[in-house]
């Protein structure tokens, strides 16, 4: 999908605050309120715009550790990979998880309340997860940069 400058506005706009009406949409980014609906609803029916979403605070609900987990698997094909996606999606503190290159197969991010949950879902679940060699876990001390928004750039 081409996208020109109001679309990409739109976008920028959006990503920073879902919850902006129509009106003050079209004034931010210049077009009258219509056109600017239709850009919307295309971009979602296009599947652009995915969803939207409330974001919360980690913190605030106590959830506080963040965890970075490097997952090396005993083998390669097809149905292990399939098996140990479909488990990572039945636990709910792996709030993130990527095939990687390199020496390592996936990375999962974990977020939890304690270190000592940390370590009961790691002893209970995580090393239990299928075909699992080894398991190399990171804690981050602070977060420096925390953004959902995605870098649109101008055309």
């Amino acid at each position: 999908m081409k996208l020109d400058k109001f679309d990409r506005e739109i976008l920028r706009v959006m990503q920073r605050d879902a919850t902006v009406s129509m009106a003050e949409l079209s004034q931010y980014v210049g077009l009258s309120h219509t056109p600017c609906w239709r850009r919307v609803k295309r971009m979602e029916a296009d599947g652009v715009i995915r969803q939207k979403v409330t974001l919360l605070d980690s913190k605030k609900l106590n959830l506080g550790v963040s965890v970075f987990i490097y997952v090396t698997l005993k083998n390669h094909d097809g149905d292990s990979l399939v098996d140990f996606e479909k488990a990572v999606q039945e636990i709910v503190e792996i709030v993130e998880c990527h095939t990687t290159s390199g020496e390592k197969d996936y990375l999962l991010k974990v977020i939890v309340e304690s270190i000592e949950e940390y370590e009961q879902l790691l002893k209970n679940k995580l090393t239990h997860l299928p075909l699992v060699d080894h398991l190399s876990s990171t804690f981050a001390l602070k977060q420096v940069k925390n953004t959902t928004e995605l870098p649109i750039k101008n055309i």
